[in-house]
């Protein structure tokens, strides 16, 4: 039998998206903040997710606080009124390029997997940060709700998203224990510079092309290395137990932020629809 409650929120997802999408000139100011963050904010994406930057953002300024500066790292996708579009959002949203986040020296592989593999840029952002001040890592794809006024006291520790589930590149692994508390890069609160060495020595022991996931592993292996702790999951969501189902399990006034990955990302538009 059809299972017409995930094929309805699906099909009410795309709907959402495609007019949120079409009517982005339409959209109301966001109220002036309420608060001010003592953080920068930084993002990777492209093109093909203009419009969950678009409402990533709206949705941060508006439930958490404006940020020191919100910079949108482009993978070289988007197109001049794109980046105008998201500057326009705020006065704190600024835009860069990912090739001006490559490290200044390293070894020339793994240079190369920063500067060209699309994951790698991302990865180049993340091992640049902090810089000035704490940094807040996010995707495109995460969603922020009322309960995200707490993001004002996240405090000088830093912090990961936990994963529901390990994805990862299995070649970086050592040991069965390196695969305990999975690190995702959708969200991540830098307090200071972190040591990559670790990751860094396993990538270049690499056998064969690097993967979608392993700036994840690295991530993952780093995060631990370093002793970094998980925000908590029950605020801070990453789950796919509500995939197959019509309403969004999760989606409250009570919690920080979702990230909607891939098999959920419908409910990222239904959730900012209600």
């Amino acid at each position: 039998m059809p299972n017409f409650g995930y094929h309805l929120a699906r099909a009410e997802g795309r709907i959402v998206r495609a007019l949120y999408g079409a009517l982005f000139s339409l959209l109301p100011a966001v109220p002036p903040p309420a608060r001010q963050l003592p953080f920068e904010v930084f993002s990777y994406s492209g093109e093909a997710a203009l419009p969950e930057q678009v409402a990533s953002i709206r949705s941060l300024l508006r439930y958490a606080g404006r940020p020191a500066r919100f910079t949108v790292v482009s993978d070289g996708t988007h197109t001049s009124r794109s980046l105008a579009r998201l500057r326009a959002l705020d006065p704190v949203v600024a835009t860069s390029l990912a090739s001006e986040w490559l490290p200044a020296d390293g070894p020339a592989p793994f240079r190369e997997y920063l500067a060209t593999h699309p994951t790698g840029k991302q990865l180049a952002l993340i091992m640049s940060l902090p810089r000035e001040q704490p940094a807040l890592y996010l995707d495109s794809d995460v969603l922020f709700f009322p309960g995200a006024h707490e993001l004002a006291s996240l405090g000088a520790d830093a912090r990961f998203l936990a994963d529901c589930g390990l994805s990862a590149d299995d070649r970086l692994f050592r040991a069965p224990t390196e695969r305990a508390a999975p690190v995702n890069t959708g969200v991540l609160f830098l307090t200071a510079p972190l040591d990559w060495s670790q990751s860094i020595e396993r990538f270049l022991a690499l056998e064969g092309a690097p993967i979608f996931f392993t700036n994840q592993t690295m991530t993952h292996l780093t995060m631990h290395a370093n002793g970094v702790a998980p925000f908590d999951p029950q605020q801070f969501v990453l789950q796919l137990d509500d995939q197959f189902i019509y309403p969004d399990r999760h989606a409250s006034a009570r919690i920080v932020l979702r990230h909607y990955v891939n098999p959920v990302r419908h409910k990222f538009w239904t959730a900012l629809w209600r």
